[in-house]
């Protein structure tokens, strides 16, 4: 046992940068699937820099991302992946965060109007509303 003790401990950690390109990446995807356009994609990474935004498009392995955009990052993955799962049909899925919304906490907007208030705060309710949605903990 003690091997496989050592085993996990020389397992390569992926380090930030890794994460940061995977992250953006993915985000990239979504946007993609989302029909975002660039202004809305920049809001919701928390406004970089137009030129900081276009490098990280181009070149995401190079991205060094602050904490503040790698948790607008997590919890726009997370309201991604919450949603495939409510809604197996990616059409519907990808279609849901742009139509309006009768919750309390969208007042008939979008979820896409409420993430696009550019604070962080707006992804996270929105990914806590979703795990409720799912039965998750919110």
């Amino acid at each position: 046992m003690p091997n496989a003790a050592r085993a996990v401990k020389t397992q390569a950690k992926p380090n930030s940068r890794d994460m940061a390109a995977a992250g953006l990446r993915a985000f990239f995807n979504i946007a993609r699937d989302w029909g975002l356009n660039t202004e809305a994609q920049m809001v919701l990474l928390g406004t970089p820099g137009r030129s900081t935004f276009f490098k990280w498009k181009s070149a995401p392995e190079t991205a060094d991302l602050k904490r503040d955009t790698l948790e607008r990052l997590s919890y726009l993955l997370g309201i991604y992946k919450a949603l495939q799962i409510l809604l197996p049909d990616a059409t519907a899925a990808d279609a849901w965060v742009k139509k309006p919304n009768t919750a309390p906490l969208f007042g008939g907007q979008s979820a896409l109007d409420r993430m696009l208030g550019g604070n962080v705060a707006d992804l996270m309710v929105v990914r806590q509303y979703l795990d409720v949605q799912r039965g998750g903990w919110a």
